[in-house]
């Protein structure tokens, strides 16, 4: 059972060391709102999500108040827009209306993000696919509020090279139409392998065809309160580590399972998953690199990096797990560069270049995630990089994902100001060599052999 005395000895970790729910997110079904008039589509879309999430926010704050706990963000995520808009959409411009629909419903509500702009394309592509994607760019030029998303792989299925392709060249495209807004578009786009149906964390939540008609997932961090409870065993060996990371997550998740029942209970909605995700923030000592070196490197990206990621992810997950009912979504840790003070300090000292952040992906949560780069790569290489990503996911039957941002006008060594919960990112180099005949091949790379266990 969940106790109060359980919250209350969260207080310092509250207060002190940055933990915070980063999220309640409110999972919405829209496939009853299909029609194949688009105008009608956009009003059951617009009716559900208004009516369903009317009191999310206002429960989170109630639930804020009542346990002293910092939820940071309230958000929706819909069921994927390329499969609701299929029938009435027969443009671009169509799957726009929708985007412009999940906003205004949104902001009607008031939550910080929807997610749900997504195409689910791991082993081909509809029409419906292929115009949301080429939709994107436009998308995020005329909402604030919606986040989009686009599995290319799986384990199952292998890689979806036509769409990576076709990805490469829309964000370009997306960075190029959004360059004078406040925070670019590519940074709530993310491309995915082996895309979890249950994800609370944007710019990837949708909310997966699997699902009840609504759910409550919550997404909990708390970086800050691990590399704290690290500090008091500097020098022990691995064991006592191990065990210090576990029982920490632990009483981080506990936090969650709380939140999440009582948002369950007060909106009459069933509980999902917690992620446990160990999420970074620009505020200083909220940073999964600063974890890295008090487990003992000089920097993140020194020797000994990988490993150390992979000993925190793991004792997280085994931490974490014993403390929910349900675990899901992508549950470990985020290396996202421009969210993680700690992962910036490293690049700009040279510590952490863009191939040993790919390498880190292998044992990481997510991928390679708000890596600002020179705004004139490539969309042929930009695709090659998500193609590398999406193989690591495939092959370690892993989710990966890409979150790539084309600074316009900028080249390596500028820094691209972001803002918010996504800080800054110094756009890092990439590697100049081509692999147009890569891309440009088209089809499909086949599902690796272990794959095959029917």
């Amino acid at each position: 059972m969940i106790n109060i005395g359980e919250v209350i000895e969260t207080n310092d970790m509250v207060e002190k060391e940055n933990l915070d729910v980063r999220t309640i997110t409110l999972g919405i079904s829209l496939l009853d709102c299909i029609d194949s008039d688009l105008a009608k589509v956009n009003e059951n879309i617009y009716n559900k999500i208004t009516t369903l999430a009317k009191d999310l926010v206002a429960t989170g704050k109630e639930i804020e108040n009542n346990y002293c706990i910092p939820i940071v963000n309230k958000r929706i995520s819909v069921t994927p827009i390329a499969l609701v808009g299929g029938a009435a959409c027969k443009s671009s411009e169509d799957f726009v209306t929708i985007a412009k629909t999940l906003d205004k419903a949104a902001k009607e509500v008031g939550v910080n993000f929807i997610g749900g702009y997504s195409a689910l394309v791991s082993k081909g592509m509809t029409k419906a696919d292929e115009l949301l994607i080429k939709s994107i760019p436009q998308a995020m030029l005329e909402t604030d509020l919606v986040c989009s998303s686009v599995n290319v792989g799986s384990t199952k299925t292998g890689i979806n090279m036509d769409a990576v392709k076709l990805i490469g060249e829309m964000i370009k495209e997306t960075a190029e139409v959004t360059k004078h807004l406040p925070v670019s578009g590519c940074a709530k786009f993310v491309v995915f392998c082996n895309a979890p149906d249950d994800n609370p964390f944007m710019a990837g939540a949708f909310h997966g065809v699997t699902e009840a008609d609504a759910i409550i997932n919550v997404g909990v961090s708390g970086p800050g309160v691990v590399k704290t409870a690290l500090e008091k065993v500097r020098g022990e060996n691995f064991e006592v580590l191990c065990e210090t990371i576990k029982k920490t997550a632990f009483k981080v998740t506990r936090v969650g399972q709380l939140v999440a029942k009582e948002a369950s209970k007060k909106l009459g909605v069933p509980f999902g998953i917690i992620d446990l995700s160990l999420a970074p923030t620009p505020a200083i000592g909220d940073s999964v690199a600063d974890i890295l070196c008090e487990i003992g490197l000089e920097r993140a990206g020194a020797p000994g990096t990988t490993a150390a990621l992979a000993l925190l992810n793991d004792q997280v997950k085994k931490g974490g797990i014993m403390a929910s009912s349900y675990v899901g979504g992508l549950s470990g840790a985020f290396i996202p560069v421009s969210e993680d003070q700690g992962m910036i300090d490293a690049v700009n000292d040279g510590a952490l270049t863009l191939e040993k952040l790919e390498a880190m992906t292998c044992v990481c949560s997510v991928g390679l995630d708000m890596i600002a780069i020179p705004g004139d790569t490539k969309a042929t290489t930009i695709s090659g990089i998500i193609a590398d990503e999406m193989a690591i996911g495939m092959i370690n039957q892993k989710t990966t994902a890409c979150r790539l941002l084309p600074a316009i006008g900028k080249d390596v060594g500028d820094v691209v100001e972001i803002g918010g919960l996504l800080g800054s990112a110094p756009v890092m180099p990439v590697n100049r060599f081509s692999c147009d005949a890569f891309v440009n091949r088209g089809g499909r790379i086949p599902a690796p052999i272990h794959s095959f266990k029917n």
